[in-house]
């Protein structure tokens, strides 16, 4: 657990959490913690207890706002893609008048990124930080959006180029996170939304102006995944249809091996029947002669086929 006075995006270093309780004359304290830190926070923070049990549940959490009489409680997913599966991880805020405290399981980069932002802007109120760290979470989604985007765009010219069993895979498992995600992205929006709209007493009436502008980047962010998939539908369709032509290409090239072979089975069964009149038979240049003609119908046929494009 980290405990940190910021004033002006300063960070002082409070080693006391006791000294946390107390409003500072200037600047608001944010309490870095992890779920372990819980069993100390919640009785001198007052935080309530169904809050707490979210922050401790192995369930994933649903983005959500609930308002409490000294605290606000926040949940809000950040994302991570790694080219193979999107992570979503909870940021749990407990936002107060002089006091932020944040709480998740793993680490999530946009805490880290957001230090460096605090002092450029000095920042010395709760919910400031607050509306910059939502502000950082939901850009990355689009950072994450431009690579999935990339991702769909490869896999469509690996298809074109040369379809494997594997793309369908590929294909099927991608579909499945996006339309996931998607779900995720509905209450999301309603979180930012509230933060825009409703009447809360934590926040200060121009800073909620702002948050309509992350708001309608959730939008469009919603609009983007919706967008992706229907792209993978239209890759499924690619795949099958290049599967499809893969099929009869193969099957057109044995149709036309299997011609040409055709006539020269009639000639080979017929001077395989054990007649004992056969006048070519006892020919000495019989055998080179039926060798010959079987080449010369084969190649011929073989180049009209090649000369049409049938094989």
């Amino acid at each position: 657990m980290k405990i940190r006075l910021v004033n002006n995006g300063v960070f002082i270093p409070v080693e006391d959490i006791q000294q946390a309780l107390t409003p500072p004359a200037e600047g608001f304290y944010w309490i870095d913690a992890d779920v372990d830190d819980l069993a100390v926070l919640q009785p001198l923070f007052m935080m309530h207890d169904l809050a707490v049990e979210d922050c401790l549940s192995d369930e994933e959490q649903r983005p959500k706002i609930e308002i409490y009489e000294s605290h606000y409680f926040i949940v809000i997913n950040s994302i991570r893609f790694d080219d193979e599966e999107i992570f979503l991880r909870a940021v749990n805020l407990f936002l107060g008048r002089h006091f932020i405290i944040s709480v998740t399981k793993q680490k999530v980069s946009e805490l880290r990124t957001l230090k460096p932002i605090l002092w450029e802007q000095e920042i010395s109120t709760p919910d400031r930080l607050l509306y910059l760290l939502v502000d950082l979470i939901v850009d990355n989604y689009f950072t994450v959006g431009d690579r999935i985007e990339a991702r769909i765009e490869k896999l469509e010219e690996d298809i074109l180029m040369h379809t494997k069993k594997s793309h369908l895979n590929e294909i099927i498992g991608l579909r499945s996170e996006i339309l996931w995600l998607k779900k995720v992205l509905g209450p999301q929006k309603e979180v930012i939304n509230t933060l825009n709209k409703k009447d809360l007493r934590l926040i200060d009436d121009q800073l909620q102006k702002y948050f309509s502008d992350i708001y309608e980047n959730a939008v469009k962010i919603s609009e983007t995944f919706e967008t992706y998939r229907d792209l993978m539908g239209n890759l499924r369709e690619a795949y099958q249809s290049s599967i499809a032509n893969r099929a009869n290409e193969i099957m057109r090239v044995f149709t036309a091996i299997t011609t040409v072979f055709m006539p020269l089975t009639v000639i080979t069964g017929i001077y395989g029947m054990n007649f004992e009149f056969m006048p070519e038979l006892h020919w000495k240049y019989s055998y080179f002669v039926v060798i010959g003609l079987m080449v010369t119908l084969g190649l011929s046929m073989f180049f009209i086929f090649r000369k049409k494009d049938w094989i």
